[in-house]
């Protein structure tokens, strides 16, 4: 159950590349760490766990798993030209693989369901376009993308701005602070 005071009202989507399955990447290490404590929500799109899950890594796949997961149903006409405009931000040139096309249905999958997409596909000199590159023009889309290192100042705001309000408002009512306030 998620104690509505401690939630700070940011819903992340993962993309496959963020699964952390040996707990290897110290910001979606902390990331998790807020999601089991309830002051976040983290979840994938179907198709990014399916990717996870395929390859026969058990590890990988059961940590995929511990994800609710959301479905693309792509079906009226705006969302069919959400996913088109996502095609044509993401590969000007036409998609040419099903790794590019689920990259289109991630991206489509966090604007859906009024997710941050935490992602760690492009913007980077050996890969300039992808996902992280081509962030701006998705910006414009609807769909806000970032690092995992990015969605943990995020949430770290968003964690103070909430433990100041808490504060503010045990003084005002003459009530205790929550435990966790300070600790998250």
């Amino acid at each position: 159950m998620i104690d509505s005071d401690r939630f700070v009202q940011v819903v992340f989507q993962i993309d496959t590349n963020r699964i952390n399955a040996r707990n290897g990447l110290p910001s979606m290490n902390q990331l998790q760490t807020w999601r089991e404590a309830g002051v976040i929500s983290i979840h994938m799109s179907q198709i990014a766990q399916n990717e996870a899950r395929a390859g026969g890594d058990a590890q990988r796949s059961m940590k995929a798993t511990s994800y609710i997961f959301s479905i693309t149903y792509g079906d009226t006409a705006d969302e069919k030209e959400d996913m088109r405009a996502m095609e044509r931000t993401l590969f000007p040139n036409g998609v040419s693989s099903q790794s590019e096309r689920n990259d289109v249905e991630v991206v489509f999958n966090a604007k859906k369901y009024g997710a941050t997409l935490i992602t760690a596909d492009g913007g980077s000199r050996r890969q300039p376009g992808g996902i992280l590159g081509n962030r701006t023009a998705l910006s414009r889309l609807g769909v806000s993308v970032v690092t995992d290192a990015e969605a943990v100042d995020l949430v770290r705001r968003r964690i103070s701005e909430r433990d100041a309000r808490l504060i503010a408002r045990a003084a005002r009512n003459g009530t205790s602070i929550p435990s966790w306030v300070g600790q998250d």
